[in-house]
């Protein structure tokens, strides 16, 4: 249910401690409770502001519209710069509590859009983490005020600053590791893998002999299993009920896993021309829980297909006699993760009682 992230939003806006919400807009459905939520923030006296893309493809007119709506209400809206696409997923809402500033900050493979939640598949993450949130902020003063970030980002991988070179450090460490003789890895699941130069990176890793699995729906421009430089590469590709449209990076790093949720794909046109934001998982349960996912989907025997250099897209098959349908076993996963996590809330309950 893609409710909770609407609820965050409605609840912001008649929370009497909220003072700021602050949110991208880059697709936006015709009818949107959060939208709605953010006009009605406005009436109950919190400062809103809306950075709307306009050059979002095929929604060029419905945000314009969206913008104007907004900027009646008393949204404080911001337009998308020349040449320069904002494709981050975020958004932020400053609370006082006890008589301090807090942020919350949610952060999204997908955008704040009620209609394709229910037919895409991505994840997003709520976080107070002080690392996370005080970056996000960053971002958004460099949205709305244009002016270049004076301190660069520690933990969040930007597009435009950050986000290339610190892939690119991350595959090259991987490449030592293996060339050292020790476990090296990596997992992406992604829309699509273009981008030439990281490419040709995952090619020199294969050589030195790093592992590396892909899950790429769209677009693949590498080729898993190419003789001498992709032999350590397995891609599959799902298409299914609900789109693919996460995207998740994975390091091995040592043993230290180095686990990133990103709106960026690996094309030249997200990791050189626009403003990205992917996301360290820092929290070591939410990563469980997404290596279960990925390990749910690398085990797909029945809508997952083989990409490779044939061409072919031939469904994979495994040597298990349970067919295993990914985003089937996804709804499962939830649903028992979700039992789990009430049993424990009665529990507590008896306890306290």
């Amino acid at each position: 249910s893609y409710d909770p992230v609407v609820q965050f939003f409605e609840e912001a806006a008649h929370d009497p401690d909220v003072t700021h919400i602050k949110i991208i807009q880059y697709r936006v459905g015709k009818k949107s409770r959060i939208m709605d939520a953010l006009m009605a923030a406005v009436g109950n006296g919190k400062r809103v502001s809306a950075f709307v893309e306009v050059k979002a493809r095929f929604d060029e007119e419905a945000n314009l519209g969206w913008g104007e709506v907004l900027s009646a209400a008393g949204v404080r809206v911001f337009y998308s710069w020349p040449g320069l696409k904002v494709h981050s997923k975020m958004a932020v809402v400053r609370k006082v509590r006890n008589g301090k500033p807090l942020l919350l900050t949610y952060f999204s493979t997908g955008n704040f859009n009620e209609s394709t939640a229910e037919i895409y598949s991505d994840i997003g993450i709520f976080t107070v983490d002080k690392r996370l949130t005080a970056e996000a902020s960053r971002i958004f003063t460099l949205l709305e005020t244009k002016r270049l970030p004076t301190r660069d980002f520690k933990h969040l991988l930007v597009g435009q600053f950050n986000l290339r070179s610190a892939l690119e450090e991350m595959i090259d460490f991987e490449i030592s590791e293996a060339e050292a003789g020790r476990e090296a890895s990596i997992i992406l699941k992604l829309n699509n893998l273009q981008d030439e130069e990281m490419i040709n990176r995952l090619y020199l890793a294969s050589s030195a002999g790093v592992k590396i699995k892909l899950i790429v729906r769209g677009i693949c421009c590498i080729i898993p299993g190419a003789r001498k430089i992709g032999e350590n590469i397995e891609g599959i590709s799902i298409v299914d009920r609900y789109l693919e449209h996460m995207r998740i990076f994975v390091f091995h790093a040592a043993g230290e896993q180095k686990m990133y949720m990103s709106s960026a794909d690996w094309m030249t046109r997200n990791l050189s021309h626009r403003i990205e934001s992917s996301v360290p998982i820092y929290d070591e349960s939410i990563k469980g829980v997404i290596m279960d996912i990925l390990e749910l989907q690398l085990n797909d025997n029945v809508k997952a297909r083989i990409l490779n250099k044939g061409f072919l897209n031939t469904y994979r098959t495994t040597e298990s006699d349970i067919p295993v349908q990914s985003q089937i076993e996804t709804y499962y996963y939830f649903k028992r993760l979700n039992e789990r996590y009430l049993k424990e809330i009665r529990l507590k309950k008896k306890k306290i009682k």
